[in-house]
């Protein structure tokens, strides 16, 4: 089944981050699926990613050649920058353990890449790994968030970095309602004197 990749699939402020939320329900194995399962999903988020990040990229097509010759470099940074970042989050600090398979995936997606020429498009796996490697800035890891909804990893772009939920209008409203219905709830178990 193809994906709609709307707004809500890049709210991850950054290329890698909404690569790395193409696995829905991370951590829980009852419910987790993976959006790049098919490889055929890879041009059609890059396709999309270049309307949503597009400043990121410099206005650039991104091109996929080969989406199953790539699938494995794609699944490596991916999952390589995931394992940073989240780890990053839970300690407050760039993990620096993970940073050797992070380093040698991006360098992965880098490999051939070359930008001579002016070349108006760039290998999707390339700009990737660009993405994620640009992370590793201090003022980038260290505004990289969790949201509490879905558990997708977002950059926090807000001015006092309080920002809560990956996306306001999806996860915020979410846990909203939740918080409501059990105030309700609560409110109506209680016994009425």
């Amino acid at each position: 089944m193809a994906v709609s990749w709307t707004r809500h699939r890049f709210s991850g402020g950054t290329l890698a981050l909404d690569a790395t939320n193409t696995v829905v329900h991370r951590g829980d194995a009852s419910r987790s699926f993976d959006r790049f399962d098919d490889p055929a999903e890879i041009p059609r988020f890059a396709a999309a990613a270049r309307g949503f990040r597009a400043a990121e990229l410099a206005h650039r097509e991104l091109s996929v050649c080969d989406p199953v010759a790539i699938h494995g470099t794609v699944l490596a940074i991916r999952e390589a920058t995931d394992a940073l970042f989240r780890a990053t989050v839970r300690n407050g600090e760039l993990h620096q353990a993970l940073l050797p398979r992070f380093l040698r995936a991006c360098a992965d997606g880098l490999e051939g890449n070359s930008e001579a020429g002016g070349d108006p498009a760039i290998r999707f796996e390339a700009a990737l790994a660009k993405s994620a490697l640009s992370l590793l800035a201090e003022h980038s890891y260290r505004r990289i968030r969790n949201c509490p909804n879905c558990n997708w990893l977002f950059l926090d772009k807000s001015r006092n970095g309080s920002r809560l939920w990956c996306d306001m209008a999806v996860c915020g409203n979410r846990q909203k309602a939740k918080r409501h219905y059990r105030r309700r709830k609560a409110e109506e178990d209680q016994p009425h004197v």
